[in-house]
């Protein structure tokens, strides 16, 4: 292991870009937005949406000023929240790893420049929309370089399992979504759920630390690649009847889940994803026990439609899981207000 350089501390970071004691009062009242979908208190319904991967500010910046646009027309029945994902885990280990390792995607890493570019990405969504943001969780000591930023986390498939993301979860502000593994346990996920919503004790950037557990930790459905090594859905209405007979209220606060309606869910087949959120809703209305758990979706969306390898070039195109453009996104996110 070589040593190459010290990196900025987070808190170097956000002094040299800070949130403005304008937008940090404006955070209180999204947060609250978020919590309140989460809890069913609102009666509103939690939409994630955004690229699979947030390649470049510009185009990030001109989806994200769209959707806070398109937010005017459907706030009174949905939340939205930006995905601004600055890490991608690799299946493989190897390959585009996020702006965070990767600011120029077709240059080698560079995380100097990539802790920078995360923030520097995050706070200009802040300030030119409005809306606080989504990101994945997937280094736990990099969180503190958004802390400030951040409305909505997500812990991924190949980390529900991990001790440190389970007690840092318990550490963390905002709702925190644990997907299921890749393999499908939902005992796993419930788990990870558990642990999180725990008081927990333990060591975080050289700081013993203590948490008083977060109660909006909750469960996210990705689907799950079986020994076969298919891709199986688990949204349909037997996983959700699944889920809410093992995710008791008397276990668990808050029981909630989320549908992500891409990855296994639709086998990366992004289109898919309209489908999928309206069998759901199918679902919702048969099932008043599936009602009480359905908080919302998680959905890959871009500027356009698809996906591009590294180095094509194409403006607005995700250069990882293939995406929904924003025409459909927006006719999308305007039929779920409708059903509502």
């Amino acid at each position: 292991m070589d040593f190459k350089r010290r990196l900025p501390i987070p808190k170097e970071i956000r002094e040299e870009m800070p949130l403005s004691a304008e937008l940090a009062a404006t955070k209180e009242t999204f947060d609250a937005e978020v919590a309140g979908a989460l809890t069913g208190e609102s009666g509103k319904l939690l939409v994630v949406v955004g690229p699979c991967s947030a390649d470049r500010e510009d185009a990030v910046l001109e989806y994200v000023t769209r959707l806070a646009k398109l937010r005017e027309s459907v706030n009174d029945k949905l939340v939205l929240v930006p995905r601004v994902y600055t890490n991608k885990p690799r299946t493989r280990g190897t390959g585009y790893k996020g702006i965070l390792h990767n600011p120029d995607p077709s240059r080698p890493d560079d995380l100097l420049e990539g802790v920078k570019a995360i923030r520097h990405m995050h706070l200009r969504v802040v300030e030119e929309s409005g809306l606080f943001t989504a990101d994945e969780m997937l280094y736990p000591e990099n969180y503190q370089y958004l802390v400030d930023l951040i409305s909505y986390t997500a812990v991924g498939a190949r980390s529900t399992e991990n001790q440190e993301h389970r007690l840092v979860a318990s550490g963390v502000p905002v709702p925190v979504g644990m997907k299921n593994p890749t393999g499908g346990s939902l005992s796993v996920m419930l788990n990870s759920i558990y642990a999180a919503q725990q008081p927990q004790t333990f060591i975080y950037r050289n700081w013993e630390v203590e948490t008083s557990g977060n109660p909006l930790a909750h469960a996210v459905l990705r689907g799950r690649v079986g020994s076969d090594g298919r891709q199986h859905a688990n949204y349909h209405y037997e996983h959700l009847e699944s889920l809410a007979a093992a995710y008791k209220e008397d276990i668990f606060a808050n029981p909630a889940v989320i549908v992500d309606c891409n990855h296994d869910n639709s086998a990366k087949r992004p289109l898919e994803q309209m489908r999928i959120c309206n069998e759901v809703l199918d679902s919702v209305a048969r099932s008043k026990v599936i009602a009480r758990l359905f908080r919302g979706f998680m959905i890959e969306s871009y500027l356009e439609d698809g996906a591009q390898r590294i180095g094509d070039g194409i403006y607005g195109k995700s250069i990882t899981d293939p995406c929904l453009g924003w025409e459909k996104t927006s006719h999308l996110i305007m039929s779920l207000a409708d059903r509502l």
